[in-house]
């Protein structure tokens, strides 16, 4: 039987004391041993999975009760080397490579190039260490075993204090403490995307496939949702560490040259974003999979069959979203142990600049996609809406806030409220007497509009004197709109939101930012939901304050529209008009 796949988990580091770890240990850290047949090809037998009640629940029980061992490899030689070197009360020492966070107090955290005493290695991935009077778990790839273990210890700091590295500090053929450490960035690099594809194919046979031959438990959209596009991922990796591994100097790892890779391959990684808006709907649908026990034995015989390590469903569909974070880490790492005259050294800078705006993007879109949402919850509040819903052709509201719109040709000037989206501005009014509910007014289509800053003074088109003005001309109609703010700074606000909304419809054209239908129809059907579920009381002052404040107000997921952009107006004493009529009066029923 091949050994599952150990593989990497950015964010989520987990230990020997976590409840369920990638190296298959329990809480107690004494490795667990998973009993299942061999079964050829890892096909899931259809008669093994029948309709019949229990069914599932009886083929999880017959793995676990063969004789048939499955685990973790207990480490390969070098590991059983320092077990018996540390069993026979010899010292081993290891240097760290990069610095280890953590806010564990059961992991040991340290400081690239700090010497760690190994105390316990039975483990492959994390093994247990101490510096002066600190213990802990450590991630063991994050450390290099000491040259000469026999060395003392004051001798060997003074070393690497003094950067003696040219004799004292040399590996093999002659290289140096930093192209050993990056060397062993590089395998970190090769070993981490073998490992991940692996996991991806695990993920795409072991569970997509055999699915897939339950139409009486799956939909095809369930599927969808659960897994998302990690087929195409699974595709898109292959040819990546292909790529990869034809760069991969065997010999001489340091000299591999991978910059080129990542730059390569940087659009296509775009498709991670797509994994990630999706990865909170597909841990719905298996909450609510998983409360049927049914599926809980189906998937834990998916894995069974598979060899995976034993960690959920939900736990194994984490890594994408994970890994595509990581390779901004990875790169930093590399260039940092990368000479400047290396080959790989600009194609390295450039990757890693190239791999933040990949994560940066994928960030930027989840956040767009959480906000529609918001919006729809906020155009479900405007009374008399009428024509498109907003989601048809804006997914960000740039900024807000309230101006005079002066009329042609009368020059009548009308309070009203603004919400500038990309590619619309929205006008509402207040309610004459309930200031927290708005009404809409009109819309404006800014994809037709240039900004004029106007000067002070009397206008000539409206033939009125304005301050703090700008206006709206559209290019084609030779439609003007006029606008007054009440503060010069509210005026630079606004003329400054409107370059921004520019700059946010070019950046979407230029990455291929879109909503699909089927999600703005979900979040119009959510936010209609809502509406009829009761409105909340209006929101204080403060709150209106702090919204306002931001360079993007997002709008709360819990509150009407109208009710976030309330007017703070003084509170005033209850008229006693009425009370006093009814005591003059001098008849009463």
């Amino acid at each position: 039987i091949t050994s599952p796949v150990a593989f990497d988990i950015l964010p989520l580091k987990l230990h020997p004391f976590s409840q369920s770890t990638p190296t298959g240990l329990d809480c107690l850290g004494w490795k667990r041993r998973i009993s299942i047949p061999v079964i050829a090809d890892g096909a899931l037998d259809k008669t093994a999975l029948t309709d019949d009640v229990g069914s599932e629940e009886d083929l999880y029980e017959d793995f676990r009760s063969s004789n048939h061992r499955y685990g973790h490899p207990g480490g390969g030689g070098e590991q059983l080397a320092i077990n018996e070197l540390i069993s026979d009360g010899s010292v081993v020492y290891a240097e760290a490579l990069w610095d280890h966070v953590t806010m564990d107090d059961q992991e040991l955290g340290f400081k690239a190039g700090d010497v760690i005493e190994v105390m316990d290695a039975t483990n492959k991935e994390w093994w247990w260490g101490r510096i002066l009077d600190s213990e802990g778990w450590f991630p063991a790839s994050f450390v290099r075993l000491r040259v000469n273990q026999d060395e003392p210890m004051e001798d060997y700091l003074l070393k690497v204090e003094g950067g003696k590295e040219d004799d004292s500090l040399r590996f093999g053929m002659g290289q140096t403490t930093k192209d050993q450490m990056r060397t062993n960035v590089i395998n970190e690099i090769i070993s981490t995307e073998r490992d991940y594809i692996k996991h991806l194919k695990d993920i795409c046979e072991g569970y997509i496939k055999q699915c897939r031959k339950r139409a009486d438990m799956f939909t095809e959209e369930q599927l969808k949702t659960i897994f998302g596009n990690i087929e195409d991922i699974y595709r898109c990796q292959k040819k990546f560490v292909k790529a990869l591994e034809k760069k991969f100097n065997k010999d001489h790892p340091h000299l591999s040259e991978v910059g080129s890779c990542f730059l390569e391959y940087q659009t296509e990684f775009q498709i991670y974003s797509e994994y990630c808006n999706n990865h909170p709907n597909a841990c719905m649908e298996l909450s609510r999979l998983t409360k049927v026990n049914k599926y809980v034995y189906f998937f834990e015989a998916c894995r069974l069959l598979q060899k995976m390590i034993d960690i959920s469903l939900d736990g194994f569909l984490l890594t994408p979203v994970q890994k595509i974070c990581k390779y901004p880490l990875q790169l930093a790492e590399l260039l940092k142990y990368t000479n400047p005259q290396h080959r790989d050294f600009k194609d390295v800078e450039a990757a890693l600049n190239a791999m933040k705006n990949v994560a940066r993007l994928i960030n930027e879109r989840k956040r767009r996609l959480e906000n529609i949402d918001k919006i729809a919850q906020w155009q479900s509040s405007i009374e008399d809406w009428e024509g498109e819903d907003v989601l048809v052709r804006s997914s960000e509201l740039i900024y807000s806030g309230e101006l005079a719109k002066i009329s042609y040709p009368q020059a009548k000037s009308q309070q009203r409220m603004f919400f500038l989206f990309d590619h619309q501005l929205v006008c509402c009014k207040k309610d004459l007497l309930r200031r927290d509910i708005l009404y809409y007014k009109s819309r404006i289509n800014m994809d037709d509009m240039e900004i004029l800053d106007v000067e002070d003074g009397k206008d000539k088109d409206f033939n009125t004197s304005v301050k703090n003005a700008f206006k709206l001309h559209c290019r084609d109609t030779e439609e003007v709109h006029l606008f007054c703010a009440k503060k010069p700074e509210q005026k630079q606000r606004w003329l400054k939101a409107f370059e921004n909304e520019r700059r946010q419809v070019q950046l979407d054209q230029e990455t291929g930012f879109s909503i699909t239908e089927v999600q703005k129809k979900q979040a119009m059907l959510n936010a209609s939901k809502q509406h009829h579920a009761g409105k909340p009381k209006a929101v204080t002052r403060p709150y209106y304050d702090f919204l306002m404040r931001q360079k993007h107000p997002t709008l709360p997921t819990t509150l009407p529209q109208q009710q976030v952009f309330m007017l703070a107006e003084p509170k005033r004493k209850p008229s006693n008009f009425w009370q006093n009529i009814s005591r003059l009066t001098p008849f009463r029923k």
